[in-house]
């Protein structure tokens, strides 16, 4: 098994392969000056099985294409099985033709990514779970749940019984359910307009949450529109302490400095991407379950336990 990390968030790759009790192998990546991406895996990895981790997060379109190079790098290079792991799957809000004459780019980054020689898939919280019909190879689909509760319980967050689940849009109604069962916890939701990709105008709260603690439960984040405008909705009808579960936080500085400023206590996510950290935030690593499904990939044994809190 060799572990290839590329330039994304090597943080993370040097995590799992710690984990592993392994090293990362040793690849160059490189720019030429006319900005194209260059590759050479500098060991042997004939016939071996090769993880290649990069999250496509923001630069988006440098990630994907730096990854989709190291797939055709290790397969050149003879490389038995390939798995792309991809903590964080950009382009997965565009996984639908919701206006006329708009690209589906999702399934064209599934289509992208099986051309080029990736044999399996391992990703954690799509967007759209569905998104994994759009792949004609096998995807492993992970989700940060038992990590991001098991933090919540270790805070205490909801001991006394007053706690409130709470999806800041209906779409995301059946993964706060979850969060719910699992946190013993009721559940609302915050129905929202939105007025632009980095605003969002709040309309009503279902459900009751004076005088109790609420998490706020979504797949990601990046201006913190919907959060920040949940939670103040949130405040103004009584909620006690606020706090935000979050798979994804691919913050700015606009998204840190509302999060700053909001009635949000503290936003939970995981190191899915290097832009999840902030004075409010607090990333839990997601390195011990990426390691595991590897080793369970590799060992040919089911991953579907890492699923349970």
């Amino acid at each position: 098994m060799k572990i290839i990390s590329g330039s994304a968030h090597r943080t993370l790759s040097e995590r799992i392969a710690s984990n592993l009790e392994t090293q990362l192998a040793d690849v160059t990546v490189t720019a030429f000056p006319d900005g194209e991406t260059f590759v050479q895996i500098n060991e042997n990895i004939r016939g071996e099985a090769v993880f290649l981790i990069q999250p496509t997060c923001p630069p988006s379109n440098q990630n994907l294409m730096e990854l989709l190079i190291m797939v055709d790098a290790a397969r050149r290079a003879s490389a038995d099985r390939i798995t792309a792991v991809i903590p964080f799957f950009g382009y997965a809000r565009q996984d639908r033709k919701d206006e006329p004459r708009v690209p589906i780019t999702a399934k064209l980054v599934a289509n992208l990514l099986g051309a080029s020689g990736v044999d399996r898939v391992l990703t954690m919280d799509l967007h759209a779970a569905q998104i994994q019909g759009f792949f004609d190879i096998p995807v492993d689909h992970l989700y940060a749940k038992p990590v991001l509760v098991n933090y919540l319980r270790s805070k205490g967050v909801g001991a006394d019984g007053d706690l409130m689940v709470v999806s800041p849009d209906v779409g995301g109604v059946k993964v706060a359910r979850s969060y719910a069962q699992a946190l013993n916890a009721g559940l609302a939701i915050v129905t929202k307009h939105r007025i632009s990709a980095t605003e969002v105008e709040p309309m009503h709260l279902i459900g009751e949450v004076k005088g109790k603690d609420v998490v706020l439960v979504d797949d990601m984040t990046e201006t913190a529109g919907t959060l920040c405008s949940a939670s103040a909705i949130l405040k103004e009808n009584g909620a006690r302490r606020i706090f935000a579960c979050v798979s994804h936080a691919v913050l700015g500085d606009l998204g840190r400095e509302r999060i700053d400023n909001s009635a949000i206590e503290e936003v939970i996510t995981t190191d899915s991407v290097p832009q999840a950290s902030g004075e409010k935030v607090h990333a839990c690593s997601i390195a011990p379950l990426l390691s595991n499904a590897i080793r369970r990939i590799h060992e040919n044994t089911s991953v579907s336990s890492l699923f349970e809190v």
